[in-house]
Parts: C-alpha cells; sequence; structure tokens
C-alpha cells in the first residue's frame, strides 16, 4: 500500500508538470528544438589540411589535451597560418591557446549576423553559426586569472541574444559583468552559451533532451579551459542550466558547482551527480522555479530540488534576492555569495 501511494504521488507530480508547461507556453511541436551537436563547421577540410605537413588534431575525437600539446608545439606563424585557413574550426577547439582562439573567432564572426562579436575588443572564446547561434565571452584576462567562473545560462538564450542590452544583471552578460565586478580583478568569467536552449517553457524544458545533448559540450569545454593551462572553474547553473551541469558533472573539470533557479539537476542527491566538486544551491524565496514540481518519470521533470535537505548541496543565502533572475543584483547575499564561491574562498 505505501509503495502504490508514492507511485500515486510521484504519478500526480507528473500530471502537475505537464498542465505547468502546458498552461504557461502550450506543448507546441514549432518550439521544439533541433540541438547543435558534433565538431565545428569546417571540420571535413581542417581534417584533410596538411598545410603543416603533418595531419591537425581531429575536433570530433581528440581531447582538449592532445589538442593543447598540437599547439605547444607550432609557433606563432603556423598558429597564424590555421587561423586563417580555419577560423571557425581552431576558434571553438578546446584545448587551444585562449589569445589563438580570440584571433580566431574574431575573424569567424566577420560578414555574419554576430559582426558585434568583434568590436571593442570583446574575448570570444567560441562561436558557432548554426541553429540559433553558440558562443562564449569572457570578462576578465582569462590568461591570469587566478580563478574562473562559467555562468551557464537556461531557457530562450542564444548568440543572437545572450548579451542583450537593457536586461542589466538579469541577463547572462549582465550576470558575468556583475560577477566580474564582485569577484575582483583575479577573477575572470565567462558566459557560456554553448548549448541549445529551450524556447519557452514547453516540451524541451521539461525533459533532459537539449541537456543531454549540451553536456558533453559543457564537459570538454572547461576541460579544454585546464588543459590551455587556466585554473578549473566553478560553473554558475541557472534555470534549465542547472539540468545541463548535471548531466555534466561527473565529466566536468570543475571545482564547484552552483545550481540557482534551478528544476533539478537529474538526479536526486549530491552523490548522484558524481562529482568531486563541491555542489551549492540557491533559491530565492519568490523565484517562480518553486511552482515546478521536482519530480522525474517518463521523461518528465528533472529530479529533486536542489536546495533540498534531501539533495544535500551546500545552501546559499538568497533572501534578499528577487524573481528568477535576480540573483546577480548589486548589493545582494546572492552575488556576494556567488564572488567568494568563485574566487575559491566560500566553506
Amino acid at each position: 500500500m505505501r509503495r502504490s501511494g508514492r507511485l500515486r504521488r510521484r504519478l500526480l507530480a507528473v500530471v502537475l508538470v505537464a498542465v505547468s508547461v502546458a498552461g504557461t507556453a502550450g506543448w507546441v511541436s514549432g518550439n521544439a528544438q533541433q540541438p547543435v551537436v558534433g565538431p565545428p563547421p569546417g571540420t571535413a577540410a581542417w581534417n584533410a589540411d596538411r598545410v603543416l605537413g603533418r595531419a591537425l588534431p581531429d575536433p570530433a575525437s581528440a581531447e582538449p589535451r592532445e589538442v593543447a600539446a598540437f599547439f605547444e608545439g607550432l609557433g606563432p606563424q603556423a598558429r597564424q597560418r590555421l587561423v586563417e585557413r580555419h577560423p571557425l574550426v581552431v576558434g571553438n577547439l578546446d584545448g587551444a591557446p585562449v589569445e589563438t582562439r580570440y584571433a580566431a573567432n574574431a575573424r569567424a564572426v566577420r560578414g555574419t549576423a554576430y559582426e558585434r562579436l568583434a568590436r571593442d575588443g570583446r574575448r570570444i572564446l567560441a562561436f558557432d553559426p548554426r541553429g540559433r547561434g553558440q558562443v562564449a565571452e569572457v570578462y576578465g584576462d582569462l590568461g591570469r586569472a587566478r580563478h574562473i567562473a562559467v555562468i551557464v545560462p537556461g531557457s530562450d538564450i542564444d548568440a543572437g541574444n545572450f548579451d542583450r542590452a537593457g536586461r542589466g544583471h538579469r541577463g547572462p552578460s549582465g550576470m558575468a559583468a556583475a560577477l566580474h565586478g564582485a569577484a575582483g580583478g583575479t577573477t575572470a568569467v565567462i558566459v557560456w552559451t554553448g548549448y541549445t536552449t529551450p524556447v519557452g517553457v514547453g516540451a524541451d524544458a521539461a525533459t533532459g533532451r537539449l541537456a543531454e545533448a549540451g553536456a558533453p559540450r559543457l564537459a570538454r569545454f572547461t576541460r579544454g579551459l585546464t588543459a590551455a593551462g587556466a585554473a578549473r572553474p566553478s560553473l554558475f547553473c541557472h534555470s534549465y542550466g542547472s539540468v545541463v551541469c548535471g548531466l555534466a558533472a561527473d565529466r566536468a573539470d570543475a571545482s564547484d558547482l552552483v545550481a540557482f533557479g534551478s528544476p533539478g539537476m537529474r538526479a536526486d542527491s549530491v552523490r548522484e551527480l558524481r562529482t568531486s566538486a563541491r555542489v551549492w544551491a540557491a533559491k530565492d524565496p519568490d523565484d517562480w522555479i518553486s511552482r515546478v514540481p521536482h519530480v522525474r518519470l517518463f521523461g518528465l521533470g528533472h529530479g529533486e530540488d536542489p536546495t533540498s535537505a534531501a539533495f544535500g548541496a551546500r545552501r546559499v543565502p538568497v533572501e534578499d534576492a528577487r524573481g528568477h533572475d535576480g540573483y546577480f543584483a548589486p548589493g545582494t547575499d546572492s552575488l556576494r555569495a556567488f564572488a567568494a564561491i568563485a574566487r575559491g574562498e566560500a566553506r
């Protein structure tokens, strides 16, 4: 009887997930997103190129440490030649030197709808024009930073809007700028829009399909940072981005995972994440995510609430934050706590 009661409660929660999603955005098939997967555009030409008299590391199979070793053996002229011939590959090649990737992406965005990314000395660490566009931008000096933080955003974010003006600390770029300012000059912050996010709060947001496609990309990105000589990053995972982080946790080279405004991490406890990183969780009192049932059944829902005692994450103080995207507001306890985590000072 007790077992059947638990099953009924779980089935009811699934129904509530379906109702909440349908009531918010509808199960609109036109909103379904096709995730960008696989190596970057231009990989076939890169693999066939023998301009250096030898094979180049295959973006689809070479580990970031192998990529790093390859570039360490190249002089400045050889690196520049590859940037000029294959900017989209070099700019997305995890493990390649940071400055080389910046130069490649500055070239890759020219003539595209994303030319703004090359202006004003912006540091673009990854750029992929496929689909709705993917991008990673650096705030601070990544090459000299003692600490690295990576912000992984949630739904409705892509290369066209991640830096939209007027959103302030509520948008991904504003979050990165706020965290960089609060953490200080020894910390670099990256906003990583490197996966296909859900559009709206429809079926894609209620399932793990897009997160499953994005998780290997995030894990590889973190390994690329450390292979290139950067510090192990702390991951700040917002909303659906925390689903991506949860699925990437056991493969990511990260010091901390911070889930905030999270619908769940596709795990029911910190132990299930199988990570050596410290795991933190935050949810402010009026975040609408609290109305999303925390369940995972028949492919719907994302599991236990990361802020629950049962999950076992370290709690972040967020009482003075407001709303689903207010965690980086100036002067809040949450921003101060996030900055301390980014600097490696929080315990």
